[in-house]
């Protein structure tokens, strides 16, 4: 299952932003990306795609409960068919028969999360991180730092959510446990407490600062290395740097999409480079050498007499060692032949007299304009 987005991303606002930004954020999407502003079955889909996107974005950034839920623990706590999530599948229906098995084979709950001193745990939510490198940079590798969304203790409540001369409470309905038990015959059916969530405390009077999350949103810089050889829209995993987990659950991890900038010279495929090179048209007809660049310098390619446009030369070992390759792959140069163009006068009688040379060879100098020729006889019926 893919990943999904980031909400803040998709709106392109920050995790700060005030309501009236993301509103006018989420304005701008949708005129953007609304499918009756697009020709074509292709656009069109690709534009409903980015525009339900930014609509489910704006729903759940828009509900003041709702973003809070996002912000505290991500996509589930906003999506109840995630799994772990603190109100869907895994939360309630899994928990209730967690219980039951629980009781009966000793295991603590099954898909709703594990259990740590009676309090259901949940693993954070994986973030998504986009880097864009050069080609040079994706065939050598490179070293880079990156700044990424991070939590830090709440420094004005100590980490406990309350405000600062009180205290969280014992939830008197959980007693603690996070969790409640109903007896129903032979079973024991078992869900989390849902006026804690399942943290077992309660805050009556919230930290300004955190508003009683007991931690608050910061930055980091992480030391990413990007291998030789990664190519546009692999995906590098960062175990651990996701958003934190819920009740002292693990932490999710950062995946890290690597996005290649178009280069002026170069398009790779694979581990193959392709470039054109343009050569004169006197070099076409007689031959000769031209300078063709490399990644790791230039080179030269010898262009033998009566080169045609669209002519391919291999240069092996000239490409990209990819990630699962022990070589490296080769280098294409494709030959267009450049029309001389803002000739002289003395430039078109020399190009007429050549012209009237070539004509009294026949069709030897021109080896595709016989077979051309005989084509349009069969075309026409003539």
């Amino acid at each position: 299952m893919a990943t999904k987005r980031d909400y803040y991303e998709i709106l392109g606002v920050p995790r700060n932003a005030s309501e009236d930004e993301i509103k006018k954020a989420y304005r701008k999407l949708s005129s953007k990306y609304h499918p009756d502003r697009h020709q074509g079955d292709e656009a069109k889909a690709a534009a409903e795609a980015k525009f339900k996107e930014g609509k489910e974005a704006y729903e759940i950034l828009s509900d003041a409960q709702k973003r809070a839920a996002y912000d505290q623990y991500g996509h589930a706590g906003v999506d109840p068919n995630m799994r772990g999530g603190p109100e869907g599948f895994g939360g309630d229906f899994a928990e209730a028969f967690g219980g039951i098995f629980g009781d009966i084979f000793g295991a603590a709950g099954m898909a709703g999360g594990a259990r740590r001193s009676g309090r259901q745990i949940y693993r954070g939510a994986d973030l998504n991180y986009a880097i864009e490198i050069t080609l040079e940079e994706a065939a050598a590798g490179k070293d880079e730092s990156i700044r990424v969304p991070s939590w830090d203790e709440c420094h004005t409540c100590g980490g406990s959510g309350a405000r600062p001369g009180t205290s969280a409470k014992t939830c008197p309905h959980c007693h603690g446990q996070g969790v409640m038990q109903m007896r129903q015959g032979f079973f024991s059916v078992q869900q989390t407490c849902p006026h804690c969530r399942g943290s077992g405390k309660l805050i009556e009077d919230p930290c300004s600062t955190c508003h009683g999350q007991g931690k608050v949103k910061t930055h980091k810089t992480l030391e990413i290395k990007i291998p030789a050889g990664i190519d546009d829209g692999m995906r590098l995993r960062s175990t651990g740097n996701g958003e934190p987990g819920v009740n002292g659950g693990p932490p999710g991890d950062l995946y890290i999409e690597v996005r290649v900038k178009k280069h002026d010279i170069f398009e790779r495929d694979g581990d193959d480079l392709h470039c054109i090179v343009p050569i004169s048209f006197p070099t076409a007809a007689i031959g000769g050498e031209t300078e063709v660049p490399t990644l790791e310098g230039k080179a030269v390619i010898t262009i033998p007499e009566g080169t045609q446009n669209g002519k391919q030369f291999r240069l092996r070992g000239k490409g990209v060692k990819g990630l699962n390759s022990s070589i490296k792959g080769d280098l294409y140069c494709h030959v267009r032949v450049e029309t001389p163009v803002k000739l002289t006068e003395q430039q078109r009688k020399l190009f007429r007299e050549l012209q009237a040379s070539l004509q009294q060879g026949g069709n030897k100098h021109s080896p595709g304009e016989e077979s051309w020729t005989d084509r349009l006889k069969n075309f026409f019926g003539a």
